[in-house]
């Protein structure tokens, strides 16, 4: 969810131009908000619906992922990753982390086999290791980071855990906004993602910490320094889940994963934050909450 983040951009464009982040800014509220109060009712009334909602957005992300690759001539292999993330998502529900790992693991294996032999027992696979390779940091990627969001909704104060999660990332990306825009001077990583800036990373740093202490003193009844930690947790994870996408993205000749969300682009544009912060909040809520 880190799209936000960044120094101002020249933009002549007509009064629907994008903001100076980039993007149509109006749209992009208007279904930011929109998707986080169906979220937010989701969580409160019925949480396990949650595991649903994740399910359906990583198949989404995970097609947006592979059309991008396919069209690029990486050759992953649709059926094994988007049947395999489904394994990974909803065997979190019966069975835990070891639904989880057993998913993962199943769907590395039946995605080797099926590259192997995709073009017929006569054929000789051109591109295997690399596109093997791929399809299996694309099931990292997205479903298995996915799933930490799933076992978070599990366990005791659940939907707490999630609220906690999505409210601290979407302040990271409230604060790498106002800050970079208003402020940025210096870019971060220009050969990445030439919008971020220090200035961003520290507004977003400083949103983190306040969001982090609020959500779980308030939220979850707990300690604050649990709060702070998560806040400077999830600042890193959420800058470097948007640097990775920006660094695929890039290798890809890309601006977006998809269309699907006016003002957002694809599925995956919104979840490249969520995806790292969803592991790390789960670890740190789990270990110390």
């Amino acid at each position: 969810m880190g799209k936000a983040d960044g120094a101002p951009v020249a933009s002549p464009g007509p009064a629907a131009a994008p903001s100076k982040a980039g993007r149509n800014l109006p749209a992009a509220i208007a279904v930011g908000g929109g998707l986080g109060v169906a979220l937010i009712v989701i969580l409160i009334y019925a949480p396990l619906v949650w595991i649903g909602v994740v399910a359906v957005a990583m198949a989404v992300a995970t097609w947006e992922v592979a059309k991008r690759l396919r069209e690029a001539d990486i050759n992953v292999p649709i059926i094994p990753l988007l049947v395999g993330g489904q394994a990974v998502i909803w065997l979190s529900w019966p069975y835990g982390t070891t639904g989880v790992l057993g998913a993962f693991a199943g769907t590395v294996l039946v995605t080797m086999v099926w590259r192997l032999f995709d073009h017929g027992l006569a054929a000789t696979p051109r591109n295997f290791l690399r596109d093997t390779a791929v399809a299996v940091f694309v099931t990292a990627w997205i479903p298995l980071l996915a799933s930490f969001a799933t076992l978070m909704v599990l366990q005791d104060d659940g939907a707490a855990r999630v609220l906690c999660l999505m409210i601290v990332v979407v302040c990271s990306d409230v604060g790498g906004y106002v800050a970079g825009v208003f402020f940025g001077k210096h870019p971060m990583v220009p050969a990445i993602s030439p919008k971020k800036s220090w200035e961003g990373f520290a507004g977003s740093l400083a949103f983190c910490i306040v969001g982090g202490v609020l959500t779980v003193t308030f939220i979850l009844d707990a300690n604050p320094l649990v709060g702070a930690l998560l806040g400077v947790a999830l600042v890193f994870t959420a800058t470097l889940g948007d640097l990775i996408e920006s660094q695929v993205k890039r290798e890809l000749g890309i601006k977006d994963m998809g269309t699907l969300l006016p003002g957002h682009g694809g599925i995956m544009d919104r979840l490249d934050s969520l995806l790292p912060s969803a592991f790390v909040t789960w670890l740190v809520l789990t270990v110390l909450v």
